[in-house]
């Protein structure tokens, strides 16, 4: 996740995303650098219109936040549901069995 958001840090400040310029973001906030994941970022990146992509996400993210209260509703149903009972045994029935091991 840290790659995407040294692009998007690099796409908001107007500069163009390339490999040494998120290395670059990445090392001033002291992550570890995998050159791979770098370079394939990069070329996920290519042809992607960022601005779009960023305004889609924007989109999303209420339709999503409108879910969330709809699953919390159903949690408390599922929670009032009674608990099956643990059944009650005595101390006698106990040591009967017991008994039963020592013949």
């Amino acid at each position: 996740m840290q790659y995407i958001y040294a692009a998007l840090l690099i796409y908001k400040s107007g500069k163009e995303i390339t490999e040494d310029s998120v290395k670059a973001v990445l090392t001033a906030a002291g992550a570890t650098i995998d050159d791979a994941r770098v370079k394939a970022l990069i070329s996920a990146l290519e042809g992607v219109n960022i601005e779009e992509a960023i305004a889609k996400a924007a989109f999303a993210a209420p339709a999503a936040a409108a879910a969330a209260p709809a699953a919390a509703a159903a949690a408390p149903a599922a929670a009032a549901e009674p608990e099956p009972e643990e059944e009650d045994h005595s101390e006698e029935e106990g040591m009967a069995g017991l008994g039963a091991l020592f013949g």
